[in-house]
């Protein structure tokens, strides 16, 4: 398991690469939501998430021990991290991305100096992929959660906000592979137990909700939320235990939910977030806790929306 000392030591391996994202409010979003909102703002991050954190301390550990070239796997976030820190490294990096990845996060790859390899659409398909390349190449993979260094890389959101938000009641997190909320809810919960940590999935991708409610990892298959960055179609052999012990429940959102708070957002705050990022303060807007007058952090864990995707679902 992942420890709070992990994550400290997390925080000083990659602060050099890293931002301290800030806290959003809107007085207008609070109304509506009954509670007081602080939304960590992980858009506003180098390479446009959250994955950057995780990503620069396994890479930083993999180029220490001898690594020249690695491999990831990724919908487009997680690939975008490894190929930035990769060619910060001056190292070779090839990212294995869905045959529907959306462009604006290709583009991102590409622009880092990345091979781009298209397999599949699903994580199934790109994992074995991305490790069949390291090792045929001698190499290493990077995986995109089910790693000890991204875990507690990730973890070091938590140790941010629980700095920023001291009061906070809730702690609200996407929910993919499972690698944000694990890191995170070990920070918050080692720090303060009394902070509740939620996750949030989409209905449509609901593998760790199905997981946590049976005891045992589910897997779901091929999804189309629109959260595109949330299709994992199983929790990781590594995460689900973390989530088990620290994360206190787990709620869905539909798409319509998601994508009312993602409009709200960046009509309202003019911050330009992807659906991913937005399912948290679907969670809160439409009361998925039941609770008022409450401190709630939500994390938008990314911006790298594709813009003309973002116009189609505007159209609807």
């Amino acid at each position: 398991m992942v420890t709070l000392k992990d994550i400290l030591k997390a925080k000083e391996n990659i602060s050099d690469v890293v931002h301290q994202t800030p806290m959003l409010t809107s007085e207008q979003l609070d109304e509506k939501c009954g509670n007081k909102l602080f939304l960590k703002s992980e858009h506003l991050q180098k390479t446009g998430s959250f994955k950057i954190r995780g990503a620069s301390n396994k890479v930083k550990q993999a180029v220490k021990d001898g690594a020249t070239y690695i491999t990831a796997a990724s919908s487009g976030n997680h690939g975008q991290a490894v190929a930035y820190i990769a060619n910060k490294l001056g190292i070779q990096a090839t990212i294995v991305v869905p045959e529907d990845v959306i462009a604006s996060k290709e583009n991102a790859i590409a622009a880092y100096k990345s091979e781009i390899v298209y397999c599949g659409r699903t994580s199934a398909e790109r994992l074995p992929k991305a490790k069949e390349l390291a090792k045929k190449r001698e190499g290493l993979f990077i995986p995109p959660y089910d790693d000890p260094l991204i875990i507690a890389g990730q973890g070091t959101v938590g140790l941010e906000i629980m700095e920023q938000v001291k009061d906070a009641d809730f702690v609200l997190v996407p929910v993919g592979g499972g690698g944000l909320i694990s890191g995170i809810a070990t920070a918050v919960k080692e720090i303060n137990p009394k902070v509740q940590v939620i996750g949030v999935e989409p209905e449509l991708a609901d593998d760790t909700y199905q997981s946590l409610k049976k005891g045992t990892i589910t897997s779901i298959g091929p999804t189309t939320t629109i959260a595109d960055g949330l299709r994992s179609s199983q929790p990781g052999d590594m995460t689900f235990p973390i989530m088990q012990k620290y994360v206190d429940d787990l709620v869905l959102v539909s798409e319509q939910e998601i994508k009312t708070a993602l409009f709200f957002v960046m009509e309202r705050m003019k911050q330009v977030i992807e659906p991913s990022g937005a399912v948290t303060v679907a969670a809160a807007m439409f009361n998925k806790l039941d609770v008022q007058n409450k401190r709630i952090v939500c994390v938008i864990s990314g911006g790298n929306a594709d813009l003309r995707k973002l116009q189609g679902l505007f159209l609807e």
